[in-house]
């Protein structure tokens, strides 16, 4: 016990150093565990690779990962993205299997050799890109639903794989019957928890959610349960902690639950994040260095390549398709846990391991910069991206061209739904990219435009330079700073109210030029202190006490309408 305290403290130590460091430089966190993990792998100080306490981390830390993906996931999600997911995630496995098939097999694989490096190319990281979405903010995106849409499906594929290699190993006979059996019972899953979601657990999470600590506790022991149970029929945790979490989904506590979940998940990923790390320090390269560089290049060109083409056939704009391309961009690691079995039949040797591990490094690391800088070199690029689009998109703005509207509200999540309950509608147009807060806005009767505040597109739209007042409700500070630069190019410039989320971004968004910064608690506070200051017999309280009980009940009332 001694020793494995010792080396999970060693583990967060060092991961923490390295994070101050990422962070100080404006990197992704997620490199400074891997280098942590590269540190401890290439010097052998502790025990991670094969160690069953950080294996175990790493586990829990992607079940917890994919529940709170699961969480976030509202069931209309899978009218609206789903037909693009499956006909996306699949095609593009099939393209890109046949493609690295061939690179490997120029390389001089044998045809079995090649089959798993084809294999390992074809699958993407749900892990990885999930994280990285998270910490953008930009999960609840188009593009950020349609990639974790792909990459559920490239899981569910890469399981089937592996139910059918498990049974090799075992000297099983693996008969299309079981494979059909495993996807029927993927299904029934599914059905039960949307089933459970709807009729079972609204009922036990409203009577816990009045204690914080425990709806902690019977959210954690719902994941378990259902990782327990979904395990011993042969699924992954991962699958089991996004299927639980599909369950509590339209639950009125989700936001509760993901808000105490989050912090557990970032510590057991960090787990999985040195594991990988050390892992890759181990791998024997010697003579594979031409093998890594082109397979490492064909996952980080060729697969958003044909994600892009796909996608625009599809009819999709070139910003949502190249966002969407550029989270394919790396290996899975399901890749490594195929090739491990692969070597463990026979298939494949030692050094096909250790070539796509490092394979698996490279493109990870390369593509948490693409995916965190995403919007930036699609800015460079989305002159020459016009090709990827067709002329008739399948994401038509709805709003009326010809209306002025004096009010632009970007974001209608929490804070920016609150903002618009209390403006006219009728002067108001409303800017979001979550396709359910459209779906929602729509049925509201309000003005909109399917659009990102990230998307160049939308700051030279006729509706941003007529408006007199444009309130971005984004807490990303650079989306922000780049809507504050924009429109100082506008011949008459609207007022500027942004949104900050710490007093340092407060204060830089002053200094760029905004009108006004809304920082929630000191804004609400300002509120409410000139609202005392105003009535001190505090007659106003019952009034505002009435308004706000309205609007919960309205808001309660629509959620219940969704489910």
């Amino acid at each position: 016990m001694t020793n494995a305290i010792f080396d999970l403290a060693m583990v967060v130590l060092i991961g923490a150093a390295f994070g101050v460091v990422a962070k100080l430089l404006r990197q992704p966190t997620i490199l400074a565990y891997l280098a942590t993990g590269l540190l401890i792998g290439a010097f052998g100080f502790i025990s991670v690779g094969g160690n069953e306490t950080f294996e175990t981390f790493s586990a829990l830390g992607s079940m917890l990962l994919l529940f709170l993906v699961g969480l976030e996931i509202d069931y209309t999600t899978f009218r609206l993205v789903g037909r693009a997911s499956v006909i996306v995630g699949l095609t593009q496995l099939l393209l890109t299997f046949g493609a690295g098939y061939v690179l490997a097999h120029a390389f001089g694989f044998a045809p079995m050799a090649s089959a798993y490096v084809a294999l390992a190319l074809s699958f993407s990281s749900t892990i990885i890109v999930v994280k990285l979405l998270s910490d953008k903010r930009d999960l609840n995106s188009l593009y950020g639903k349609i990639s974790v849409g792909m990459l559920l499906v490239q899981d569910l594929v890469a399981i089937l794989v592996l139910v059918v290699l498990s049974g090799i190993q075992r000297g099983e006979a693996v008969s299309p019957v079981a494979v059909g059996l495993t996807v029927l019972q993927g299904i029934a899953l599914f059905i039960v928890m949307l089933y459970l979601g709807r009729k079972v657990l609204p009922a036990i999470f409203d009577r816990v959610a009045q204690s914080h600590e425990l709806l902690f506790l019977v959210s954690l022991a719902w994941v378990f349960t259902v990782a327990a149970a979904v395990s011993r029929i042969g699924f992954s945790v991962e699958i089991a902690g996004f299927l639980a979490g599909i369950a509590l989904a339209n639950s009125s506590e989700h936001h509760q639950i993901a808000q105490r979940i989050k912090p557990l998940r970032d510590f057991f990923l960090i787990a999985f994040f040195v594991v990988l790390g050390a892992k890759a320090a181990f791998a024997n390269l010697s003579g594979l260095a031409l093998p890594v560089l082109a397979f490492s290049l064909f996952v980080l060109l060729a697969k958003p390549l044909i994600v892009m083409t796909l996608m625009g056939l599809m009819g999709y704009r070139k910003r949502t398709s190249f966002m969407t391309s550029m989270t394919m961009a790396q290996i899975s690691e399901f890749s490594l846990v195929l090739l491990t079995l692969g070597v463990a039949v026979g298939h494949i040797d030692l050094n096909i391991l250790s070539l796509m591990t490092a394979v698996g490094v490279v493109t990870i690391v390369t593509s948490s910069y693409m995916i965190q800088f995403g919007d930036s070199i699609y800015r460079f690029l989305r002159r020459g991206l016009v090709i990827f689009e067709r002329a008739k998109s399948a994401e038509q703005w709805s709003v009326d061209h010809e209306k002025k509207f004096p009010i632009v509200l970007i974001g209608f999540h929490r804070v920016g739904e609150s903002i618009a309950m209390g403006l006219p509608r009728e002067k108001l147009l409303v800017v979001e990219f979550d396709p359910e807060k459209v779906k929602k806005l729509k049925r509201g009767g309000y003005h909109h435009v399917f659009g990102d505040i990230a998307d160049p597109e939308i700051f030279s739209s006729p509706f941003m330079s007529e408006a007199e007042l444009v309130i971005s409700t984004s807490p990303d500070y650079e989306d922000n700073r780049a809507l504050i630069a924009a429109m100082k190019h506008h011949e008459k410039r609207p007022k500027l109210v942004v949104r900050a989320e710490t007093e340092r971004d407060a204060e830089a968004l002053y200094h760029a030029g905004a009108d006004y910064v809304l920082f929630p608690h000191l804004t609400s506070g300002q509120y409410f202190g000139k609202t005392i200051a105003i009535d001190p017999e505090m007659k106003i309280l019952e009034q505002l006490k009435a308004k706000d009980m309205s609007l919960l009940k309205n808001l309660k009332n629509q959620a219940e309408i969704l489910i």
